[in-house]
């Protein structure tokens, strides 16, 4: 994508207060990395020590740090004081927590101030929480899902965009490079090999997942199913797998620093999300070209066209799951056209580079506003 470069720089402030590597990190960091490349300034508020704060500073951003303990008190008195100081044009805050951090410096009427809305549930049920949200300059929603429950909690519609996540677009991983991952998990190469890339949390569905595994391993005895990510759940999981008979042909990778690695093993991604606002490691699986069996529901079925770029179920019930899966590993035409289709979907809609030109879209519409 052309790079834009006939207006001026923007100097841009992102605030993220998470303390965890998941989806609206990995995306802040994305948009970071685009807006310096196109010239434009961006700067990082963060928690110390934690993933983005360290990876951001890792490639030359300059971060500006606060404690664990008092992250939103120290961040809007961090924020009164850069506001002032550095004249930002954008102060973009990429979780609630930011958010608050930038209403208690009172940065709404001094700065535009950019929220990013990552989650589907209703504002409404914490009215400080909503009227944040409404002071905003503009909230980013990243899906039309999570456009419409801001909406109903009670944000004028006016307010809101969708900028869709975005990823990269990476090369195909070769014969070979696909072996070397495969054994660098220590997979035996003949049995097909399924996975889900997530935290492993409850409205992540990963349980139904691993319930759909005794009908795949009776038609598929040598298949294996990875699961990367950590979280509350995977003790329980474990446990699951165990009483199922399954837990040799599962396996926990826990939190993959490279999981370009765990893509480029796999023949099957599976997304058995509940109600995804959108769906980060989704759009990278389907960048690699994997075929996908996801739940439809959520944002997902705005990515996922049911038998053109993937199949959807209509739920997470371990029987549907399992018919999905198995259909990918008895067709392989159709798994490598369904992979195909999944990539240019990606390419067209879903990069990182769209998601950089449509946020600095809003940004200029606010800034010219």
């Amino acid at each position: 994508m052309k790079l834009n470069t006939d207006f001026r720089t923007l100097k841009t402030l992102h605030v993220d207060l998470g303390r965890q590597w998941r989806g609206g990190q990995s995306q802040a960091l994305n948009l970071i990395r685009g807006l310096r490349a196109r010239g434009h300034v961006a700067d990082v508020l963060a928690v110390r020590e934690c993933p983005l704060a360290l990876r951001a500073a890792a490639e030359g951003v300059r971060v500006v740090t606060v404690g664990r303990w008092s992250a939103r008190l120290e961040a809007a008195l961090r924020l009164r004081h850069s506001i002032a100081e550095e004249k930002y044009d954008i102060v973009h805050t990429h979780e609630a927590h930011g958010l608050t951090a930038a209403w208690m410096a009172g940065a709404h009427g001094r700065v535009v101030v950019v929220a990013s809305r990552r989650l589907a549930y209703p504002l409404g049920q914490n009215r400080w929480a909503l009227a944040r949200y409404r002071q905003a300059s503009r909230v980013l929603a990243i899906s039309r899902f999570v456009a419409e429950s801001v909406v109903a909690s009670g944000v004028p519609a006016k307010k809101i965009a969708i900028v869709h996540d975005g990823v990269e677009v990476p090369p195909l991983p070769s014969a070979q490079e696909r072996a070397q991952a495969r054994a660098r998990w220590g997979a035996a190469p003949p049995g097909p090999l399924l996975g889900c890339v997530g935290y492993l949390l409850p409205e992540k569905g990963q349980e139904f997942v691993v319930c759909a595994m005794p009908a795949v391993l009776a038609d598929f005895p040598a298949c294996k199913l990875w699961l990367a990510g950590g979280g509350s759940l995977r003790p329980a999981l474990e446990r699951l797998a165990l009483e199922l008979g399954v837990r040799d042909a599962v396996r926990f990778l826990g939190i993959v620093a490279d999981v370009a690695e765990v893509y480029a093993a796999l023949d099957v991604f599976v997304f058995p999300s509940l109600a995804e606002p959108l769906g980060s490691s989704l759009l990278a699986a389907m960048a690699y070209a994997l075929p996908v069996v996801a739940v439809g529901r959520g944002a997902v079925p705005e990515i996922i066209d049911h038998a053109r770029n993937g199949l959807l179920v209509d739920g997470p019930e371990p029987s549907g799951l399992a018919e999905a899966m198995c259909r990918l590993l008895r067709d392989q035409e159709l798994a490598t056209h369904l992979g195909a289709a999944a990539r240019e979907t990606v390419a067209q809609r879903f990069t990182s580079d769209r998601m950089v030109e449509e946020t600095i879209r809003n940004y200029q519409q606010l800034r010219a506003e």
